[in-house]
């Protein structure tokens, strides 16, 4: 049986360039050959793979995500030189995020960045929601709200439905709530309060006339909220995938089987031409990647 044909180093090369540009000029640019060259190497690679790398604007299919940590591996193995330093100089990347999808969205899945790009050094900040001010200047900056932001450029990043949930031991107390989906089991509940997921998008969607509710305990951030429901607050309205910890370790439950959607969005933002730089670009591709893969 005839070995495995190795790809050509050209095409290895290409790949990773419009990785990191995610454009055929500026990767021609770097690689000193035309625009039409870097094309025909992308298209002779995949070809020879039988893979498709690349989606639209030039975004990493699954399978080229996958495939462009062994090709930087491969790469980074060829340029170390016997008896020479061949650490690579650090670039560095501001990324400001918010609490809870730091901890429980970003941190889970930052090695496989960390792997995929070594010679980045990442500088996680905190980003407050909605008021969107952060401690330092960032490269790329997570935002939630309803966009667009006038202020930068920016990519819808997450999308989630919400549905009401509490502590076990609170639904013990105060339930059955009926699948929450009337003002009469709504009104026998202690609503907890955040001005990041307003009631309202519940009530509009079960037809329930309730005002948004003016008292009651308030938290700012979403997973104070979750663990105040665990304390047993009260009702809480979970973002599903945001909170899926929470129910999955039985702190919390549903109150409902039912899910509406938000109206509020993650978006990944940037000062206009931020993308230009090949390490920004990459965090923006590798976070849209991990969180569509997983």
């Amino acid at each position: 049986m005839a070995a495995p044909r190795i790809p050509p180093i050209q095409g290895l090369l290409a790949f990773d360039s419009l990785s990191r540009l995610r454009s055929v000029t500026l990767a021609s640019e770097e690689l000193n050959v035309t625009p039409s060259a870097v094309s025909h190497r992308i298209r002779q690679l995949e070809s020879q793979l039988g893979l498709k790398l690349f989606g639209r604007d030039f975004s990493l299919t699954a399978e080229g995500a996958i495939y462009i940590v062994r090709v930087r591996e491969a790469i980074a193995a060829l340029q170390q030189v016997p008896g020479q330093d061949a650490a690579p100089k650090a670039t560095r990347l501001r990324v400001a995020v918010t609490p809870t999808f730091s901890r429980q969205l970003l941190l889970p899945r930052l090695a496989s960045f960390r792997h995929a790009y070594p010679e980045v050094d990442l500088v996680l900040q905190v980003t407050i929601p909605f008021l969107n001010v952060t401690a330092e200047e960032a490269d790329i900056e997570l935002r939630f709200g309803t966009g667009p932001f006038t202020d930068r450029d920016s990519v819808r990043l997450l999308s989630d439905d919400v549905c009401p949930v509490c502590s076990p031991e609170y639904l013990n107390e105060a339930g059955p709530f009926e699948g929450f989906k009337t003002a009469e089991a709504v009104s026998r509940a202690r609503l907890i309060r955040c001005p990041l997921e307003p009631w309202r998008t519940w009530f509009t969607a079960c037809g329930i006339t309730l005002d948004e509710p003016g008292g009651g305990d308030q938290f700012n951030d979403i997973g104070l909220v979750l663990d105040a429901a665990v304390a047993g607050f009260g009702v809480a309205l979970m973002r599903m995938r945001l909170g899926a910890n929470w129910l999955d370790n039985g702190r919390l439950v549903r109150l409902s089987p039912n899910t509406v959607p938000s109206p509020h969005h993650y978006f990944l933002c940037w000062r206009p031409g931020a993308l230009e730089r090949w390490e920004c670009a990459a965090f923006v591709d590798w976070l849209q990647q991990a969180l569509t893969i997983s």
